[in-house]
């Protein structure tokens, strides 16, 4: 398999939608603590690439095997199996491999971590495999927005946050004879949750617009997913109110100490985004305007990130 033809696979270029999350993770992490653990934070972005990369190629494989429309966009130009006539058993392999990397990887994090760490890990590492894989993908339902959202939105950030702090700060759980006590510093967990939600947005409005574009494609395959049940219109009309809800958090969040006043800048974004967000839902085509979701996610994302980056120098420099 040539590299070109596995980094269309993998679909390199989506890789921003979990690197984002967990550098702003780890660096609230960073801001809140005012120290940087780097060893876990490396083992995590090695082993969330690996498994971000085998979901989106077990995907890509899937929607392969299960295409009934055979022709246009979505299955000759957009899938890499089909394009570069990738040899089945090679996908499967390197499924397997990026699979077994990312569970080493995964493992080795939770030897350096705790329990917890395992438990968040299984917890996505089964949304990763079952959001394409299985005989009703996740992908396929009217949950596929909401799931990809919450789990490369909120689970990220908070498993990168939390492998910043040491064990037992965050959550504590004690054996004492026949009972099990759980302490939980709620609110800087709270306060990840609320301030991670725009990029839980930005994530679930990808994948909104991928099926706004892709609707009259995925009731050919018989893929039901929450545009086929809101009709377009108004799944149209909740990608615009998904962007205003993530401004909206940005800016309660600042007005609280959730996040720091160099988060501004991210809410800066707003006018550019809004353009973006206008150009897309007045014309909603995979060729030509669903670049503009992904746009409006990275503008934020980034917006968000160096803006975070800029908290924690002001912190630890002046």
């Amino acid at each position: 398999m040539k590299i070109s033809s596995f980094l269309k696979l993998v679909e390199i270029q989506t890789k921003v939608a979990s690197v984002f999350p967990f550098l702003f993770g780890t660096l609230y992490g960073v801001w809140i603590r005012d120290s940087f653990r780097w060893q876990p934070a490396v083992i995590m972005f090695l082993s969330l690439i690996c498994i971000d990369m085998a979901t989106t190629a077990v995907n890509n494989y899937m929607d392969f095997k299960r295409a009934i429309k055979r022709e246009g966009y979505g299955y000759e130009e957009h899938n890499a199996i089909v394009k570069d006539q990738v040899e089945i058993e090679r996908v499967k392999m390197v499924i397997i491999t990026l699979l077994g990397l990312g569970l080493i990887l995964g493992l080795i994090l939770v030897w350096m971590t705790d329990w917890i760490v395992l438990v968040v890990g299984v917890i996505s590492a089964g949304i990763g495999v079952f959001y394409s894989y299985g005989p009703v993908p996740i992908s396929r339902t009217p949950l596929g927005e909401v799931f990809s959202g919450g789990f490369m939105g909120i689970l990220i950030p908070f498993l990168a946050f939390y492998i910043q702090f040491p064990i037992g700060t965050l959550i504590e759980v004690r054996w004492l004879a026949d009972w099990v006590t759980i302490g939980i510093d709620y609110f800087p967990l709270l306060g990840l949750i609320v301030v991670s939600l725009p990029f839980a947005v930005g994530i679930a409005n990808i994948m909104l617009a991928n099926n706004i574009c892709d609707l009259e494609d995925d009731l050919a395959n018989r893929r039901y997913t929450l545009v086929a049940y809101i009709d377009r219109t108004h799944a149209l009309a909740l990608y615009q109110h998904l962007i205003v809800a993530a401004y909206g958090v940005m800016v309660i969040s600042i007005a609280v100490g959730w996040l720091p006043v160099f988060s501004v800048l991210a809410v800066a974004t707003g006018l550019p985004v809004y353009k973006l967000t206008r150009g897309f839902t007045s014309n909603p085509d995979k060729k030509e305007t669903f670049i503009n979701a992904v746009k409006s996610f990275v503008m934020i994302a980034a917006g968000m990130v160096i803006s975070m980056g800029m908290a924690v120098a002001y912190a630890y420099y002046i």
